[in-house]
This record gives structure tokens, sequence and C-alpha cells, in this order.
């Protein structure tokens, strides 16, 4: 009887863990109101200032990388001018459960595909693209199993950006960036900005 209690209480208290992990939208709207200056009130993100398009990324994926920012795995390297500015904005969310309720706000937003503004050969692309496929997918859906976010919908000129930082060492290169080490040797096979741009290219078209 006493196991039984026991295990039953565990599962309870693995419930509420994992519904306090999902995220409050309702308070994480007041916490996305410093967000709104660049990313956009519908997180639609904005070109000019260099934020991306986030609505629609995979709740998994942006509470990754708002704790990455907080911890100084991303934008402390000393090229990544944008990556610095967006550090000081991850830190005025106090713990992970701020971070966990302002994503779930973020995934009430529509998820509208942005406008293209990336051109390149888009036949090569897709030849390129195919070392992509084993994690991001055949129409780059992601893969929460592999860390491989997904890749529709996102912003092109931000994904041509990481690419290059990916490839130059800007992003994947600190200690503690497990699954940007993993990518960045797969950005090596990309041989030049012509490469990068077909590709993204190419990605521009998955999913429609």
């Amino acid at each position: 009887m006493k196991t039984k209690l026991r295990w039953t209480l565990l599962a309870l208290a693995f419930a509420a863990g994992s519904a306090s992990a999902a995220g409050d939208p309702a308070a994480g709207k007041s916490l996305y109101a410093t967000c709104t200056a660049c990313h956009g009130l519908a997180g639609q993100g904005n070109k000019a200032l260099n934020a991306p398009k986030i609505a629609g990324q995979e709740d998994w994926y942006l509470t990754r990388q708002l704790q990455n920012y907080k911890k100084g795995i991303r934008g402390t390297h000393a090229g990544d001018t944008y990556g610095k500015q967006m550090a000081p904005m991850a830190m005025t969310l106090a713990d992970d459960a701020a971070i966990a309720n302002v994503v779930a706000y973020i995934g009430t937003f529509p998820d509208t595909a942005p406008a293209a503004t990336v051109t390149g050969d888009v036949a090569r692309g897709e030849t390129l693209y195919k070392t992509c496929i084993a994690c991001h997918g055949a129409k780059g859906e992601g893969n929460k199993a592999l860390n491989a976010p997904k890749l529709t919908g996102l912003s092109d000129w931000y994904a041509v950006t990481q690419l290059k930082h990916f490839k130059s060492g800007v992003r994947g290169s600190h200690a503690d960036d497990t699954y940007g080490k993993q990518m960045a040797p797969m950005s090596m096979t990309l041989a030049d900005d012509q490469a990068i741009m077909d590709v993204v290219a190419y990605i521009n078209g998955l999913g429609k």
C-alpha cells in the first residue's frame, strides 16, 4: 500500500512539474512586452532590427536559446553583434518559469510565413540540403529527438546569418554549446556564401 501511495505521489508531482514547465501564456504576455520593440507584437520579426521571426518556432527550441543567452552560451562571442543585443533582453526573464511563460505566450501567435528575401539556385540548394535531411527533416520540419529545430517559416536572412556564424565559429564554439557544436561541422559542407544562399533559397520553398 505504501509503495502504491509513493508512486501515486510521484506521478502527481511529475504531472505538476510538467504543467508548470508548459508555462502560462497569460503570465507570459506581460513579460513579452520587452520583446515587442524588436520581434513585433506577434513575433513576426523585424529585419531592420536584425530580430528574426519567432512565431511558429518550437517551444523547446525557444526555451533552450533563451537559457543559452542567459547562461552566456550565446551572445558573448566578440563577433556576435546582434547576439550581444539579445543577451541582456533574456536577462529580464528572472528564471525558468518566466522563460516558460513567455514561450507559452509566443506559442499563441499565428505562424504566418515571412516574405522571402533570399534568392539563389534552388536546384543546387536541393542537392546541398540532402546533408540537412537526417536532422532537420525532408520538409524542414525539425526533430526534437535530435535537437534539430524546424527551418520552415524561419526568417531566411536570419538563416543565412546563422549559417555564416556557425561556419566562422561565432556560434557553436562555446564549450557548453553541445548542440551548436553538432551544427558547426554541418555548416562547413557549404563551401561559400553562394552555397548558403542556395540552400536557404531551397528551404524557403519547403512546406509550401
